[in-house]
């Protein structure tokens, strides 16, 4: 793949401390992508899931590392800490190596268009009214991915692609749409309160981009299931990557053309 380069990138929902954290794909995905803005929005590390088991492989350490030699490289990184590296929420208004730490930010496209930049934990019901509930509902999810895992283990062998179990149980669960239904209306409504143009969070895990009512509402996704980003272009347009798509085309073998065999030549009862 070559490099590619853009104005803006937001990633959020790393997980990082996590087995779920898809370490590599975002490694190769920093490698590949240049910008003058990185977005950090929230739930870069995985605070509970620290608390309840250590885990912290080598390949979690050079996504680190990357982030901070960007940062020194001269991309301007902004740290938005979500709920689950909430920690870090106590260093608001901070630098550390070079990366900013900020409750929200507003970031202007180069077309002009102002953006409300939150991870958009606030606006969840669960995690505001019943944190433990929360807590319950992750080490789920962290089972439904140790699932998935295997899940997916058998599917390589058999040649088969990444497939997302809780992706599609997600989307299949009639209570979990409409979970995500309301919170993109909530988060919508509090950028058109701020006189804003749009809002990017995260959270939900869960990428999107689309106008809702009149406000533009972008997700960037995550790193444990879907593989995206956000990115802006030079001129200011916004375009969600997926990069499980991207490293599924790039390992497709590249079947070589055949030239057609040459046509039989006529004979004289065609003639």
């Amino acid at each position: 793949m070559h490099s590619e380069r853009y104005r803006s990138v937001w990633i959020s929902d790393l997980h990082l401390g996590t087995p779920g954290c898809q370490a590599q794909a975002l490694l190769e995905f920093l490698k590949q992508v240049e910008s003058d803005h990185l977005f950090l929005v929230g739930d870069i590390i995985d605070g509970w899931q620290l608390r309840r088991s250590w885990y912290w492989p080598q390949a979690h350490n050079d996504v680190i590392q990357k982030l901070l030699r960007k940062a020194r490289k001269g991309t301007r990184v902004v740290f938005i800490p979500g709920n689950h590296d909430e920690f870090a929420r106590r260093y608001v208004e901070h630098n550390f190596g070079g990366v900013d730490v900020a409750e929200e930010w507003i970031h202007e496209t180069a077309d002009g268009r102002r953006l409300w930049i939150v991870h958009g934990d606030l606006f969840d019901g669960v995690i505001q009214c019943a944190k433990w509930l929360a807590h319950v509902g992750d080490s789920l999810y962290e089972l439904t991915l140790k699932l998935n895992r295997h899940l997916n283990s058998l599917r390589a062998r058999l040649g088969l692609p990444y497939w997302s179990l809780s992706k599609y149980l997600k989307l299949k669960v009639k209570r979990a749409v409409s979970y995500v239904d309301d919170f993109e209306a909530a988060v919508a409504r509090e950028a058109r309160k701020r006189g804003v143009h749009g809002v990017v969070c995260g959270h939900i895990h869960h990428a999107e981009l689309r106008e809702i009512d009149g406000i533009l509402y972008a997700n960037d996704g995550d790193w444990v299931e879907s593989l995206t980003a956000l990115v802006e272009h030079a001129d200011g347009r916004l375009e969600i990557i997926d990069w499980s798509q991207r490293r599924l085309a790039a390992a497709q073998p590249v079947v070589p053309s055949l030239p057609l065999p040459a046509p039989a030549p006529e004979t004289a009862e065609a003639l």
